[in-house]
């Protein structure tokens, strides 16, 4: 996972953010998935 991306996953959890979560989740999924890893 990218520095950039556990950046801003700690600062969604941090302010509890729960839309920003779900986005990032949804980002990740497809990243995983296109990257094939």
């Amino acid at each position: 996972m990218p520095t950039w991306f556990q950046n801003q996953m700690k600062r969604a959890f941090y302010e509890k953010n729960r839309y920003q979560i779900k986005l990032l989740n949804q980002c990740w999924f497809f990243y995983r998935k296109k990257h094939g890893s």
